[in-house]
């Protein structure tokens, strides 16, 4: 969670200075997120599959 917010911050604050809500800043960063995929020849959809399994997992310990 302290890594996301510590990521998520640099978004937080557009190039104008204008801050941007929750909901356009994961935008922003899923979007950027994707042109690297696509300019590193990563497979996003395949990397999401593995991260929300990692989730899945993790929240699951965190539970019991």
């Amino acid at each position: 969670m302290r890594r996301a917010n510590g990521a998520l911050s640099t978004y937080t604050l557009s190039g104008e200075g204008w801050r941007r809500g929750p909901r356009e800043t994961l935008q922003h960063v899923l979007a950027d997120l994707l042109h690297w995929c696509d300019d590193t020849q990563r497979d996003f959809d395949a990397a999401l599959a593995r991260a929300r399994a990692r989730h899945a997992e993790e929240a699951g310990r965190a539970a019991g």
